[in-house]
């Protein structure tokens, strides 16, 4: 007798990765498209990590998301394409037809394809505000260039790192340092916090939005709180506002469907599966 196809499993490496809340996406796919598979969390330090990748497949794994601090090291232990090399960062990992663990972005269409959902025609603006200059903006620039934005003021509190996108990106991305906000604000059509100023135990994001254009598209990639104090400020004023948890699932999207071959949806129901378990958090 056969024995029966072990079902496919992807996972997340991180180190800690405990706080994530993947799994609880995943299986509630898995679940709904009735595919036997599975997901786990492998919480994997920096000296185990080369090993670790290099025999993803001996642990009983298809593919895997990788987070923080993660994410540019695996450039390096994969064969990234164009978006991961582009952005610096890789997040999802799988497999192709000839063995060929891959590796891409998929932090660029979850935050492109969430304004999509939340906020249709946000990108009928030619500036953008970002805030920051880590992982998380070099994605997300990349995505609005990518869309068309015409010009995308960067800014950091060390002008520098801004300036390291810019020359990244090109002519395009505008660095500038923390004392120019006030005066790029009111040009803003999009505006998006990237920083971790507002998340739960941070400083807060001190930003007077009264400044910004009617018009403006709000988004705050921080959702824990799930309504931070800049997305809260923006709607008093009748602005149109994008939270963090929208791009955490709609990031998620194409590595299940690499690793288990359907292509999932983003509802109403898993998006209140997500927003009590933080709640519980």
């Amino acid at each position: 007798m056969t024995a029966a196809p072990k079902p496919r499993a992807a996972c997340l490496i991180g180190w800690p990765a405990a706080h994530s809340r993947s799994p609880l996406i995943h299986h509630h796919w898995l679940h709904k498209l009735g595919i036997a598979g599975g997901y786990s969390i492998e919480a994997v330090p920096p000296e185990e990590l080369a090993d670790f990748i290099t025999h993803l497949a001996r642990h009983g794994f298809i593919g895997a998301n990788v987070t923080i601090p993660h994410k540019e090291r695996v450039l390096a232990l994969t064969e990234p394409d164009d978006r991961a090399r582009a952005v610096g960062a890789a997040n999802t990992l799988w497999y192709d037809g000839d063995g060929v663990l891959r590796a891409t972005n998929t932090d660029v269409e979850g935050f492109v394809d969430n304004l999509d959902a939340a906020v249709p025609g946000w990108d009928r603006t030619d500036e953008a505000l970002v805030l920051g200059s880590g992982g998380a903006a070099r994605a997300v620039v990349f995505g609005l260039l990518e869309r068309g934005i015409g010009r995308v003021h960067v800014v950091n509190r060390t002008l520098a790192r801004a300036q390291g996108l810019a020359d990244q990106f090109g002519a395009r991305v505008v660095p500038a340092g923390w004392d120019s906000v006030g005066a790029l604000l009111p040009r803003a059509g999009l505006f998006v916090n990237t920083t971790s100023l507002g998340m739960h135990g941070q400083p807060p994001l001190a930003l007077d939005v009264g400044a910004l254009p009617e018009q403006c598209v709000v988004a705050d990639l921080v959702y824990v709180p799930l309504e931070t104090e800049l997305l809260a400020s923006a709607q008093a004023r009748g602005l149109r506002t994008v939270d963090g948890l929208g791009m955490l699932l709609h990031q998620a999207v194409r590595g299940f469907e690499l690793w288990f071959g359907e292509r999932p949806q983003v509802t109403g129901e898993l998006r209140a599966l997500v927003e009590a378990d933080l709640t519980r958090a």
